[in-house]
């Protein structure tokens, strides 16, 4: 445990940190928490993309989540996950468990009356296509 969080009472933990996601969050954003809970397989949605950052925690499973620009990886129960929303595509956040649901608790920032998600049309995912990035 860190000195700064050393005052914290037992049971309260800080799980993760990150400083430089607030500077993505537009002027006049509301905080949304937002549960997605997925059935065993279930391949999540479409390619989206978010009106602003979230940060957010697995509660329960494994998540195979993939971001533009960054390889796929499988987010287990525990994780945290950043994405900074805006321009930038969520490709991936299918349950990778074939026999168990998975759960992921984020708080979005967005301005209000926006959307959650906006799905992205084959057109600029093709246009995008080299922004990807694949696993070898």
């Amino acid at each position: 445990m860190s000195a700064e969080h050393a005052h914290l009472p037992p049971g309260v933990e800080v799980i993760a940190t990150l400083p430089e996601a607030v500077t993505g969050v537009p002027a006049g954003a509301e905080a949304r928490t937002v549960r997605v809970t997925l059935p065993p397989g279930d391949p999540g949605a479409p390619p989206h993309r978010h009106p602003g950052p979230l940060f957010g925690y697995v509660t329960q499973g494994e998540i195979l989540f993939e971001l533009e620009g960054q390889a796929p990886r499988i987010l287990r129960a525990g994780d945290a996950v950043f994405e900074p929303g805006g321009d930038v595509i969520h490709y991936q956040g299918a349950n990778n468990l074939p026999d168990a649901q998975s759960e992921l608790v984020v708080t979005m920032f967005a301005l209000p009356g926006t959307p959650v998600l906006t799905v992205v049309g084959a057109e600029e995912l093709a246009e995008r296509q080299h922004l990807r990035v694949t696993q070898r």
